[in-house]
Protein backbone atom coordinates (compact mmCIF):
# COMPACT_ATOMS: atom_id res chain seq x y z
CA UNK A 1 0.00 0.00 0.00
CA UNK A 2 1.11 3.47 -0.44
CA UNK A 3 0.90 5.87 2.37
CA UNK A 4 1.05 9.72 2.76
CA UNK A 5 2.31 11.42 5.81
CA UNK A 6 1.18 15.46 5.31
CA UNK A 7 2.70 18.23 6.66
CA UNK A 8 -0.43 19.81 9.04
CA UNK A 9 -1.45 23.48 8.03
CA UNK A 10 -3.27 24.21 11.15
CA UNK A 11 -2.21 27.34 12.94
CA UNK A 12 0.70 25.98 15.16
CA UNK A 13 0.32 21.87 14.53
CA UNK A 14 3.71 21.51 15.24
CA UNK A 15 2.89 17.28 15.32
CA UNK A 16 2.99 14.92 12.11
CA UNK A 17 1.36 11.98 12.60
CA UNK A 18 4.67 9.54 12.21
CA UNK A 19 8.29 9.84 12.92
CA UNK A 20 11.00 7.65 10.79
CA UNK A 21 11.02 4.93 13.11
CA UNK A 22 6.83 4.53 12.40
CA UNK A 23 7.98 4.60 8.36
CA UNK A 24 10.68 2.09 8.96
CA UNK A 25 7.95 -0.22 10.13
CA UNK A 26 5.89 0.24 7.35
CA UNK A 27 8.63 0.20 4.97
CA UNK A 28 9.76 -3.39 6.48
CA UNK A 29 6.14 -4.80 5.63
CA UNK A 30 6.72 -3.63 2.01
CA UNK A 31 4.80 -0.46 1.62
CA UNK A 32 5.77 2.42 -0.09
CA UNK A 33 5.34 6.28 2.26
CA UNK A 34 5.46 9.26 1.24
CA UNK A 35 5.87 11.84 3.04
CA UNK A 36 5.35 15.72 2.29
CA UNK A 37 8.59 17.82 2.60
CA UNK A 38 8.75 19.61 5.64
CA UNK A 39 5.95 17.54 7.59
CA UNK A 40 8.18 17.01 10.82
CA UNK A 41 10.23 19.90 11.13
CA UNK A 42 7.64 21.27 13.65
CA UNK A 43 8.73 18.18 15.58
CA UNK A 44 12.28 18.64 14.82
CA UNK A 45 12.56 15.48 12.50
CA UNK A 46 14.12 16.84 9.02
CA UNK A 47 13.54 15.09 5.73
CA UNK A 48 16.93 13.47 5.80
CA UNK A 49 15.80 11.32 8.62
CA UNK A 50 12.70 10.56 6.67
CA UNK A 51 14.34 9.46 3.81
CA UNK A 52 16.79 7.72 5.50
CA UNK A 53 14.12 5.82 7.03
CA UNK A 54 13.06 4.65 3.72
CA UNK A 55 10.32 7.73 2.59
CA UNK A 56 9.59 9.16 -0.37
CA UNK A 57 9.33 13.02 0.01
CA UNK A 58 7.32 14.55 -2.16
CA UNK A 59 6.99 18.66 -2.29
CA UNK A 60 3.45 18.96 -2.93
CA UNK A 61 0.45 18.21 -0.80
CA UNK A 62 -1.11 17.30 -3.89
CA UNK A 63 0.79 14.36 -4.45
CA UNK A 64 0.66 12.99 -0.63
CA UNK A 65 -3.22 12.91 -1.03
CA UNK A 66 -3.27 10.86 -3.53
CA UNK A 67 -1.86 7.68 -1.65
CA UNK A 68 -4.00 5.08 -0.55
CA UNK A 69 -3.90 5.75 3.26
CA UNK A 70 -3.58 9.28 4.26
CA UNK A 71 -2.27 9.98 7.80
CA UNK A 72 -2.77 13.52 9.26
CA UNK A 73 -3.03 14.39 13.05
CA UNK A 74 -5.66 17.50 12.96
CA UNK A 75 -8.56 17.07 10.86
CA UNK A 76 -8.90 18.62 7.56
CA UNK A 77 -9.42 22.04 7.32
CA UNK A 78 -11.52 23.47 4.40
CA UNK A 79 -8.79 24.27 1.87
CA UNK A 80 -7.68 20.73 2.19
CA UNK A 81 -11.26 19.38 1.87
CA UNK A 82 -10.59 19.89 -2.39
CA UNK A 83 -8.04 16.93 -2.08
CA UNK A 84 -10.80 14.20 -1.06
CA UNK A 85 -11.78 11.96 -3.29
CA UNK A 86 -14.11 8.15 -3.66
CA UNK A 87 -12.40 5.46 -1.94
CA UNK A 88 -9.73 7.60 -0.15
CA UNK A 89 -8.84 6.31 3.70
CA UNK A 90 -8.29 8.86 5.91
CA UNK A 91 -7.17 8.08 9.73
CA UNK A 92 -6.46 11.14 11.53
CA UNK A 93 -8.64 13.13 14.47
CA UNK A 94 -11.85 14.02 12.93
CA UNK A 95 -14.04 15.78 16.43
CA UNK A 96 -16.94 16.12 13.92
CA UNK A 97 -19.85 16.42 16.13
CA UNK A 98 -18.43 19.93 16.32
CA UNK A 99 -17.41 20.56 12.33
CA UNK A 100 -20.70 19.76 10.11
CA UNK A 101 -19.32 21.15 7.16
CA UNK A 102 -15.91 18.74 7.56
CA UNK A 103 -18.76 15.95 7.71
CA UNK A 104 -20.17 17.07 4.24
CA UNK A 105 -16.98 17.23 2.37
CA UNK A 106 -16.41 13.82 3.71
CA UNK A 107 -19.73 12.64 2.53
CA UNK A 108 -19.95 13.99 -0.91
CA UNK A 109 -16.42 12.76 -1.77
CA UNK A 110 -16.88 9.46 -0.55
CA UNK A 111 -13.94 9.28 1.66
CA UNK A 112 -13.54 6.65 4.43
CA UNK A 113 -12.51 8.40 7.07
CA UNK A 114 -11.15 6.81 10.73
CA UNK A 115 -11.08 9.10 13.73
CA UNK A 116 -8.74 8.30 16.53
CA UNK A 117 -10.64 9.73 18.87
CA UNK A 118 -13.40 7.51 18.36
CA UNK A 119 -11.48 4.37 18.37
CA UNK A 120 -12.49 2.13 21.05
CA UNK A 121 -11.41 -1.46 22.67
CA UNK A 122 -13.63 -4.16 24.18
CA UNK A 123 -13.00 -2.53 27.56
CA UNK A 124 -14.49 0.80 26.22
CA UNK A 125 -10.55 2.02 26.52
CA UNK A 126 -9.90 5.52 23.79
CA UNK A 127 -6.16 4.04 22.93
CA UNK A 128 -5.81 7.12 20.47
CA UNK A 129 -7.15 10.01 22.97
CA UNK A 130 -5.80 9.16 25.60
CA UNK A 131 -1.96 10.12 24.71
CA UNK A 132 -3.15 13.36 23.96
CA UNK A 133 -5.53 13.85 26.93
CA UNK A 134 -2.48 13.07 29.19
CA UNK A 135 -0.63 15.97 27.67
CA UNK A 136 -3.34 18.28 27.60
CA UNK A 137 -4.45 17.37 30.83
CA UNK A 138 -0.61 18.18 32.22
CA UNK A 139 -0.55 21.11 29.95
CA UNK A 140 -3.80 22.88 31.43
CA UNK A 141 -2.38 23.61 35.17
CA UNK A 142 0.98 25.37 33.48
CA UNK A 143 -1.03 27.21 30.84
CA UNK A 144 -3.64 28.31 33.48
CA UNK A 145 -0.84 29.44 35.73
CA UNK A 146 1.07 31.44 32.86
CA UNK A 147 -1.89 33.43 31.96
CA UNK A 148 -2.97 34.08 36.21
CA UNK A 149 -0.11 36.35 35.74
CA UNK A 150 -0.81 39.96 36.16
CA UNK A 151 1.87 40.43 32.97
CA UNK A 152 -0.40 38.32 30.93
CA UNK A 153 -4.06 39.85 32.23
CA UNK A 154 -4.48 38.04 35.10
CA UNK A 155 -5.53 38.30 38.70
CA UNK A 156 -1.99 38.21 39.97
CA UNK A 157 -1.99 34.73 41.50
CA UNK A 158 0.61 32.26 42.29
CA UNK A 159 -1.42 29.35 42.19
CA UNK A 160 1.03 27.49 45.02
CA UNK A 161 1.09 30.73 47.37
CA UNK A 162 3.67 31.22 49.96
CA UNK A 163 3.94 30.87 53.75
CA UNK A 164 1.33 33.18 55.29
CA UNK A 165 -0.36 33.56 51.81
CA UNK A 166 -3.17 31.17 50.70
CA UNK A 167 -2.81 29.01 47.46
CA UNK A 168 -4.36 29.59 44.41
CA UNK A 169 -7.61 27.66 44.07
CA UNK A 170 -8.26 24.65 41.16
CA UNK A 171 -11.08 23.42 39.52
CA UNK A 172 -11.25 20.65 37.45
CA UNK A 173 -14.66 19.50 35.81
CA UNK A 174 -14.13 16.24 34.88
CA UNK A 175 -12.36 13.06 36.62
CA UNK A 176 -11.26 11.57 33.53
CA UNK A 177 -7.44 11.01 31.72
CA UNK A 178 -7.22 14.48 31.16
CA UNK A 179 -8.78 15.98 34.39
CA UNK A 180 -6.93 13.22 36.69
CA UNK A 181 -3.51 14.44 34.27
CA UNK A 182 -4.60 18.08 35.15
CA UNK A 183 -5.39 17.52 39.27
CA UNK A 184 -1.50 15.79 39.17
CA UNK A 185 -0.07 19.12 37.75
CA UNK A 186 -2.25 21.45 40.01
CA UNK A 187 -1.92 19.36 43.25
CA UNK A 188 2.60 19.41 42.59
CA UNK A 189 2.19 22.86 41.81
CA UNK A 190 0.74 23.54 45.26
CA UNK A 191 -2.35 24.57 44.47
CA UNK A 192 -5.53 23.62 46.07
CA UNK A 193 -7.54 21.33 44.04
CA UNK A 194 -10.88 20.68 43.52
CA UNK A 195 -12.19 17.73 40.88
CA UNK A 196 -16.52 17.56 40.04
CA UNK A 197 -17.47 14.37 38.86
CA UNK A 198 -20.86 13.03 38.23
CA UNK A 199 -19.37 9.18 38.57
CA UNK A 200 -18.90 8.61 42.28
CA UNK A 201 -17.08 5.53 41.55
CA UNK A 202 -14.21 7.80 39.72
CA UNK A 203 -14.27 10.48 42.56
CA UNK A 204 -13.77 7.27 45.30
CA UNK A 205 -10.51 6.48 43.33
CA UNK A 206 -9.31 9.54 43.04
CA UNK A 207 -9.85 9.84 47.03
CA UNK A 208 -7.69 7.26 47.27
CA UNK A 209 -5.09 8.43 44.64
CA UNK A 210 -4.57 11.23 46.30
CA UNK A 211 -4.68 10.39 49.76
CA UNK A 212 -7.47 13.02 50.79
CA UNK A 213 -5.34 15.70 50.40
CA UNK A 214 -7.49 16.85 46.76
CA UNK A 215 -11.11 17.65 47.46
CA UNK A 216 -13.92 16.05 45.02
CA UNK A 217 -17.72 17.09 44.53
CA UNK A 218 -20.48 15.33 42.58
CA UNK A 219 -20.79 17.45 39.31
CA UNK A 220 -24.18 19.23 40.11
CA UNK A 221 -25.32 22.66 39.65
CA UNK A 222 -25.12 23.96 43.57
CA UNK A 223 -21.64 22.15 43.68
CA UNK A 224 -20.53 23.78 40.08
CA UNK A 225 -21.94 27.45 41.30
CA UNK A 226 -20.27 27.30 44.80
CA UNK A 227 -16.48 26.36 43.37
CA UNK A 228 -16.47 28.62 40.27
CA UNK A 229 -17.32 31.22 42.80
CA UNK A 230 -14.19 30.62 44.45
CA UNK A 231 -11.95 29.49 41.55
CA UNK A 232 -8.43 31.27 40.59
CA UNK A 233 -8.38 29.02 37.31
CA UNK A 234 -10.56 26.35 35.84
CA UNK A 235 -10.08 23.23 33.82
CA UNK A 236 -12.69 21.97 31.44
CA UNK A 237 -12.17 18.01 30.83
CA UNK A 238 -15.25 16.39 30.27
CA UNK A 239 -15.63 13.79 27.49
CA UNK A 240 -18.92 12.64 25.63
CA UNK A 241 -16.90 10.19 22.89
CA UNK A 242 -18.65 11.32 19.88
CA UNK A 243 -20.65 13.52 21.03
CA UNK A 244 -20.61 17.44 21.22
CA UNK A 245 -19.33 18.58 24.70
CA UNK A 246 -22.51 19.07 26.92
CA UNK A 247 -22.21 22.97 28.17
CA UNK A 248 -22.54 22.83 31.68
CA UNK A 249 -21.14 25.92 32.83
CA UNK A 250 -23.41 28.86 32.28
CA UNK A 251 -22.94 32.31 31.38
CA UNK A 252 -23.93 33.60 34.57
CA UNK A 253 -21.97 31.02 36.34
CA UNK A 254 -18.64 32.64 34.70
CA UNK A 255 -20.34 35.94 35.49
CA UNK A 256 -19.85 34.99 39.33
CA UNK A 257 -15.98 34.05 39.08
CA UNK A 258 -13.88 36.43 40.16
CA UNK A 259 -12.21 38.64 37.77
CA UNK A 260 -8.36 38.11 36.61
CA UNK A 261 -9.39 34.14 36.82
CA UNK A 262 -8.97 31.59 34.09
CA UNK A 263 -10.60 29.34 32.35
CA UNK A 264 -8.82 26.35 30.10
CA UNK A 265 -10.68 24.44 27.97
CA UNK A 266 -9.76 21.39 26.93
CA UNK A 267 -12.60 20.06 25.69
CA UNK A 268 -13.12 22.90 22.97
CA UNK A 269 -12.34 20.92 20.02
CA UNK A 270 -15.77 19.25 21.01
CA UNK A 271 -17.24 22.57 21.48
CA UNK A 272 -16.50 22.91 24.70
CA UNK A 273 -18.07 22.90 27.96
CA UNK A 274 -18.73 26.82 28.58
CA UNK A 275 -21.63 28.41 27.38
CA UNK A 276 -18.90 31.74 27.29
CA UNK A 277 -16.64 29.88 24.94
CA UNK A 278 -18.09 30.71 21.86
CA UNK A 279 -14.87 31.04 19.83
CA UNK A 280 -12.15 28.41 18.96
CA UNK A 281 -8.64 30.02 19.14
CA UNK A 282 -5.22 29.85 18.13
CA UNK A 283 -1.81 29.45 19.84
CA UNK A 284 -0.95 32.17 18.02
CA UNK A 285 -3.84 34.27 19.72
CA UNK A 286 -4.69 31.69 22.21
CA UNK A 287 -7.05 34.12 25.13
CA UNK A 288 -10.30 36.08 25.42
CA UNK A 289 -11.73 37.75 27.94
CA UNK A 290 -15.61 37.29 28.78
CA UNK A 291 -17.18 38.78 31.70
CA UNK A 292 -13.77 39.62 32.94
CA UNK A 293 -12.64 35.95 32.85
CA UNK A 294 -9.60 35.13 30.66
CA UNK A 295 -10.55 31.89 28.15
CA UNK A 296 -8.17 29.77 27.43
CA UNK A 297 -9.35 28.09 24.09
CA UNK A 298 -6.95 26.37 21.74
CA UNK A 299 -8.09 23.28 20.30
CA UNK A 300 -4.63 21.69 19.78
CA UNK A 301 -2.82 22.32 22.91
CA UNK A 302 -0.63 19.33 22.50
CA UNK A 303 0.33 20.87 18.81
CA UNK A 304 2.42 23.11 21.39
CA UNK A 305 4.77 20.24 22.78
CA UNK A 306 5.05 18.44 19.21
CA UNK A 307 8.60 16.83 21.05
CA UNK A 308 6.53 15.05 23.14
CA UNK A 309 3.11 14.38 21.23
CA UNK A 310 4.33 13.51 18.14
CA UNK A 311 5.96 10.03 19.65
CA UNK A 312 2.99 9.82 22.37
CA UNK A 313 0.55 9.69 19.75
CA UNK A 314 2.62 7.52 17.14
CA UNK A 315 3.14 4.77 19.67
CA UNK A 316 -0.61 4.44 20.03
CA UNK A 317 -1.70 4.82 16.05
CA UNK A 318 1.08 2.59 14.40
CA UNK A 319 -0.53 -1.08 15.67
CA UNK A 320 -3.65 0.61 13.85
CA UNK A 321 -1.67 2.33 10.80
CA UNK A 322 -0.04 -1.53 10.03
CA UNK A 323 -3.59 -3.13 10.32
CA UNK A 324 -5.01 -0.68 7.96
CA UNK A 325 -2.08 -1.05 5.35
CA UNK A 326 -2.53 -4.66 5.33
CA UNK A 327 -5.48 -5.68 3.29
CA UNK A 328 -8.40 -3.62 1.95
CA UNK A 329 -10.24 -1.31 4.58
CA UNK A 330 -13.35 -3.52 3.94
CA UNK A 331 -11.19 -6.65 4.86
CA UNK A 332 -9.79 -4.69 8.10
CA UNK A 333 -12.98 -3.62 9.51
CA UNK A 334 -14.59 -6.79 9.86
CA UNK A 335 -11.58 -8.47 11.46
CA UNK A 336 -11.29 -5.12 13.86
CA UNK A 337 -13.59 -4.06 16.34
CA UNK A 338 -11.45 -1.18 17.77
CA UNK A 339 -11.31 0.26 14.20
CA UNK A 340 -14.80 -0.21 13.10
CA UNK A 341 -15.76 1.67 16.61
CA UNK A 342 -13.68 4.69 14.71
CA UNK A 343 -15.12 4.88 11.49
CA UNK A 344 -16.79 8.31 10.67
CA UNK A 345 -17.96 8.19 6.93
CA UNK A 346 -17.50 5.14 4.77
CA UNK A 347 -18.74 4.90 1.18
CA UNK A 348 -20.96 8.07 1.36
CA UNK A 349 -22.74 7.14 4.50
CA UNK A 350 -22.52 8.53 8.31
CA UNK A 351 -21.30 5.41 10.14
CA UNK A 352 -21.27 6.97 13.64
CA UNK A 353 -24.31 7.51 15.67
CA UNK A 354 -23.14 9.69 17.86
CA UNK A 355 -22.17 12.31 15.49
CA UNK A 356 -25.29 11.71 13.31
CA UNK A 357 -27.60 12.73 16.13
CA UNK A 358 -25.46 15.71 17.15
CA UNK A 359 -25.56 16.81 13.26
CA UNK A 360 -29.21 15.48 12.79
CA UNK A 361 -27.77 13.91 10.18
CA UNK A 362 -28.71 10.52 8.48
CA UNK A 363 -26.73 7.44 10.12
CA UNK A 364 -26.47 4.34 8.67
CA UNK A 365 -25.03 0.87 10.40
CA UNK A 366 -20.74 0.14 9.03
CA UNK A 367 -21.99 -3.64 10.11
CA UNK A 368 -24.79 -2.94 6.94
CA UNK A 369 -22.62 -1.71 4.85
CA UNK A 370 -19.82 -4.36 5.22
Amino acid sequence: MRIGILKEIKNNENRVALPPSGVLELRNQGHEVWVEAGAGLGSAITDQEYAAAGAVIKEVATEVWSCDLVLKVKEPLAEEYQYFREGLLLFTYLHMAANQPLAEALLASKVNAIAYENVTTPTGQLPLLAPMSVIAGRMAPQIGARFLERSSGGAGILLAGVPGVKRGEVVIIGGGIAGTNAAQIAFGLGAKVTVLDTNLQRLQELESEFSGQIQTLSSNLSNLETSLAVADLVIGAVLLPGHKAPKLVTREMVAQMKPGSVIVDIAIDQGGIFETGDTVTTHDAPTYVREDVIHYAVANMPGAVPQTSTYALSNATLPYILELAKQPISDVLRENQDLCHGVNTFQGHLTLQAVAEDLDMSYTSLEQLL
